[in-house]
């Protein structure tokens, strides 16, 4: 405020006087000794130096707002069934998967809708079953990102026809299946497909044993997750079988199924069952020790307690729900979660903010989710909706009120 009233040749006294205001109030908010705490009074302070009042907060809009343009390309490139005739290496193809993940984790969706339909092209045209199912695992994601519900299905179907006989990768795509069905409110075939993943994957929780690791658990990723020595789902058979030992890849997988199926099942009102998966899934996240996350995944004990707050606040405990979010928020594992995961989530709490009446918590989760992920605010439909639910406040918390005028919302 003080470069402004300076370069608008005003003294604090003159400022003051426009806003009748005293001059004591325009050196304390300039010394920052008192907050501008409201929307009104900085639309007022704003109007009165000529300035636009996101250039006075200082934070000009430098993410693009608003779903992107580029869907109905995703589109055509999901309806194109011809083989470029000069597909790329496979080394290159799998650079632009990881850089196009590294895309999606940054929450840089104006970015990532202009890259896919390349993308996608390339990897019909490689045949790799792991980057084509990683093509389409990318693509579903963010389609649901853009409220593309129905889309993002047909990707995750695709992820899964190119998985092939592949368990593990058919078990990645399941997670991408579950997130769009999830998204098109069929919470009860997203939890059917999680389970059964799942399962598939990771010991039965009926046989204790299955779920110890003998010795440390670098020990158990010496196989690679398509060994087939020891067949079966880990349980042996006769008296003297042993259980297949799992790669860290797999765990995490079958821990994020579980996550996924847990949130599937709060949902659906299944609430007791929904904590008995999450009960399951800390159970495998405790087995993982530094893993490099070849799926993206991002599962770890953080990511299972961010899905007890979740399963709370979906079941109408929010008291429950954001006294675990004021807990996990500050262990240092939850900001090492990619800028597109906590972004999500603290919309998310956002909503549980809403439902015990606490408008300025749910400012706070949403203008936090902001600074980690802009993207993830300002592209997604879902965040507007709850933006703008908090900013019928009258008033309106001065930062949710910044939101509602840089996404173009009107009060």
């Amino acid at each position: 405020m003080a470069r402004w009233r300076v370069r608008r040749s005003m003294t604090q006294q003159m400022l003051a006087d426009r806003l009748r205001r005293s001059k004591s109030w325009v050196d304390k908010v300039e010394r920052g000794a008192r907050t501008l705490d409201r929307y009104s009074v900085i639309q007022e302070v704003a109007h009165v130096l000529r300035v636009d009042p996101e250039v006075l907060l200082g934070q000009p809009q430098a993410t693009p707002v608003g779903t992107p343009d580029g869907v109905d390309d995703i589109r055509a490139a999901l309806a194109r069934y011809d083989i470029p005739r000069v597909p790329p290496r496979t080394d290159e193809l799998r650079r632009q998967v990881g850089h196009a993940w590294l895309t999606y984790q940054h929450a840089h969706y104006g970015q990532l809708v202009r890259v896919l339909p390349g993308l996608l092209d390339a990897a019909q045209g490689v045949r790799s079953p792991e980057l084509l199912v990683q093509a389409y695992r990318i693509t579903s994601s963010l389609l649901v990102k853009l409220g593309e519900a129905d889309l993002a299905w047909l990707a995750a179907d695709r992820a899964m026809s190119a998985a092939g006989d592949d368990p593990l990768l058919a078990a990645t795509a399941t997670i991408s299946i579950a997130q769009a069905l999830r998204a098109c409110n069929r919470d009860h075939l997203a939890l059917t497909a999680t389970l059964s993943a799942a399962n598939r994957l990771l010991p039965d929780p009926a046989r204790p044993r299955d779920h110890e690791v003998d010795g440390p658990f670098e020990d158990q990723i010496t196989r690679q997750p398509h060994d087939q020595r020891g067949e079966g789902r880990g349980t042996g058979t006769g008296g003297g079988g042993v259980a297949r030992q799992r790669s860290a890849g797999e765990w995490a997988v079958g821990g994020t199924l579980l996550v996924q199926a847990a949130l599937a099942a709060a949902g659906c009102g299944e609430h007791r069952r929904a904590d008995e998966l999450t009960e399951r899934a800390a159970g495998v996240a405790a087995r993982l020790r530094g893993y490099d996350d070849p799926h993206r995944t991002s599962f770890g004990p953080v990511a299972v307690e961010l899905a007890r707050v979740l399963v709370a606040a979906q079941r109408g405990d929010a008291v429950e729900a954001l006294r675990r979010h004021s807990t996990v928020v500050r262990r240092e594992a939850w900001r090492r979660l990619p800028a597109e995961y906590r972004g999500a989530y603290l919309v998310d709490v956002a909503r549980a903010y809403l439902q015990v009446g606490d408008l300025r918590g749910a400012a706070r989760a949403l203008v936090d989710a902001d600074s980690i992920a802009p993207g993830e605010v300002r592209c997604r439909p879902l965040a507007r909706t709850v933006i703008a639910d908090v900013a019928r406040a009258q008033p309106a918390p001065a930062g949710v009120a910044r939101l509602a005028t840089v996404v173009g919302l009107t009060r």
